[in-house]
């Protein structure tokens, strides 16, 4: 059911983008009067699976789902309309219309693009408004996995500041880590503080072990206290669920062993997988005794409940006007966040390019349950990611297009048909063979996860 509640929102997000971005094109064509022959929702190559006719555009949805497009009467794109080309060019025709009338045809769909996901961040901090964890609220300290444990962190280590510079939000932490490049992470340990440094090989192993999960890897998690745990959502044929454990218990014990901290319990569980264990089950104020089979990854199969109100949450409330200025900086913080990323690809220290992922890694960021507040963020985010993507010069984007009308304003002279349409070709091919390595990627972590 989570599988289908990710694709459900990946698709309903891919589409609003696709659409969007499309409009921006077809606006800004319909605008300087050139004639828009296509407009469709994903690729019909071959055939499409709806469509219909009004005035000279055919519009339609088709069946790949890699995108979408405009066909403009007069210009080299995805199609690679040779005919019309060789044609007398019209009046109505991309090529016949002024270069900056063509220039902002071709950044239609980038400027969309980028307005929609400052307005999804208006809408969202209005609407919602803005909670978080503050750092120095998670009072009993981290959960660490054996990455941080290799710098020297312990679970119960509270962090509080990197490179000496105090750490406002928990969980921007692992990003600031990833993206600034801090030297050192300060902590207190046993109301001690201490610092420890932060080698050059760990955000290469952060990224290598984010890439294997699909999703950036916490590194670090909030510790909770033993007692707040309950029994949530039992996974079907799972051991909790044949052992008869129902949503609201909680395990007192196991093998009369009493745990302070949950991930105490986890760990016990994986020193026990395979292993028969006695529970003692607190169901509604009585004590329950339940023979369970520890699964073979050290599961029982049940997703925790957490008690409400354990920390203290930070909490920001906005009007209509002030979530104007707010939306427009979260949305200028997160476009900064993906620039840094993007560099990380091309840097030989990290291999970031072993972690560039397809359509996989992208569903895998929707949550497996339906909520709007975080589909309408990750959809402003992935708004911003495909302005960005679609800007870069590239023969075959945007950006590519709108490089050569740099060169035709700049230079006065345009560049042949000929020339374009072999810009085109390779654009295309570089774009596939991106395709390709991206969800190749995905596809030999999906198999080694297996």
């Amino acid at each position: 059911m989570e599988v289908i509640v990710k694709i459900g929102q990946f698709l309903l997000s891919l589409s609003i983008l696709v659409v969007l971005h499309e409009l921006g094109h077809f606006a800004f064509a319909k605008l300087f009067r050139t004639r828009v022959e296509k407009f469709y929702m994903f690729f019909d190559a071959g055939f499409s699976l709806f469509k219909f006719k009004k005035g000279d555009t055919e519009y339609g949805i088709g069946w790949l789902p890699l995108g979408g497009y405009v066909k403009i009467s007069g210009m080299i794109d995805e199609s690679m309309d040779k005919e019309q080309m060789k044609l007398p060019p019209e009046p109505y025709e991309f090529r016949s219309k002024p270069a900056y009338q063509r220039l902002l045809i071709m950044v239609g769909g980038v400027l969309v693009n980028f307005i929609l996901a400052f307005v999804i961040y208006i809408a969202v901090l209005y609407t919602w408004g803005e909670q978080y964890l503050p750092a120095e609220n998670v009072k009993y300290g981290v959960v660490c996995d054996s990455l941080a444990e290799s710098i020297g962190l312990q679970d119960g280590d509270k962090i509080i500041a990197l490179d000496n510079q105090k750490v406002e939000r928990f969980s921007q932490i692992v990003p600031d880590i990833l993206l600034n490049s801090p030297k050192s992470i300060q902590f207190l340990r046993n109301n001690k503080q201490l610092s420890v440094d932060i080698p050059s090989s760990f955000v290469p192993a952060l990224l290598a072990k984010s890439s294997e999960g699909f999703s950036l890897s916490p590194v670090f998690d909030v510790r909770y206290p033993y007692s707040a745990i309950s029994i949530g959502r039992i996974l079907e044929e799972s051991p909790a669920e044949k052992a008869g454990l129902l949503k609201g218990d909680k395990i007192v014990s196991v093998d009369s062993v009493r745990f302070e901290y949950y991930d105490q319990f986890q760990d016990f569980l994986l020193a026990n997988k395979s292993n028969s264990i006695v529970a003692i089950i607190d169901r509604a104020g009585k004590e329950i005794v339940i023979n369970l089979t520890v699964g073979e990854d050290g599961k029982i199969g049940f997703y925790p409940a957490r008690e409400v109100g354990l920390f203290e949450y930070a909490t920001l409330e906005y009007t209509f006007v002030e979530s104007i200025p707010a939306g427009f900086n979260k949305g200028i913080d997160k476009l900064g966040s993906y620039l840094k990323q993007f560099k990380l690809i091309f840097s030989s220290e990290t291999k970031a390019y072993k972690s560039i992922g397809g359509f996989i890694t992208i569903g895998n960021i929707f949550p497996g349950v339906w909520n709007w507040h975080d589909f309408w963020n990750l959809t402003a985010f992935l708004s911003i990611i495909l302005a960005i993507m679609n800007i870069l010069p590239i023969p075959a984007l945007d950006g590519g297009h709108v490089m050569f009308l740099m060169y035709e304003i700049i230079t006065g002279r345009k560049p042949g048909d000929k020339f374009m349409e072999y810009a085109q070709i390779t654009g295309m091919v570089l774009l596939f063979g991106l395709l390709i390595f991206a969800n190749g990627n995905d596809v030999v972590k999906w198999i080694s996860n297996m």
